[in-house]
């Protein structure tokens, strides 16, 4: 392989902040990882993390909108999601009441996901999720 060239794909995709667009990112990655066994898993991530940004952030006001990539590699396979801020605080797990129509996505995301990040940036939050397709970092199993 050339110095220069890696094994890694990236993909990304920018939605309007409609609920319907929440299917479409969720069919975008289920193409692109059609052939990995993994597929329904990152689907039910990126399906997760966008509804959120639509939710709690500008993403979802008026000509808001969230951005999604998706990174392939032989080790892991990376889901972001890009907010356009204006949240009250940054994206984290909660235990929310047993009643509670919210407040179980990045949770759930948690529990699926090998590892779950969280970055701030000036203008809102990136909330990546990564899934192992072998050993993970550290020589973690799957």
């Amino acid at each position: 392989m050339h110095e220069y060239t890696s094994t890694a794909r990236v993909w990304g995709l920018t939605c309007p902040g409609f609920p319907e667009e929440v299917s479409r990112a969720r069919r975008w990655t289920r193409d692109i990882l059609r052939d990995s066994p993994l597929a329904e898993e990152a689907a039910l991530i990126v399906s997760e993390l966008s509804s959120n940004a639509i939710l709690h952030t500008a993403s979802g006001r008026e000509h808001g909108s969230f951005y999604l990539s998706l990174a392939v590699s032989p080790q892991v396979i990376a889901l972001s999601v890009t907010d356009e801020g204006g949240a009250d605080s940054a994206p984290k797990a909660e235990h929310p009441g047993d009643d509670a129509v919210h407040g179980r996505g990045l949770n759930m995301v948690s529990v699926v996901a090998h590892r779950v990040v969280v970055h701030d940036s000036q203008d809102g939050y990136t909330v990546t999720a990564e899934l192992y397709t072998g050993p993970g970092p550290e020589g973690h199993p799957r």
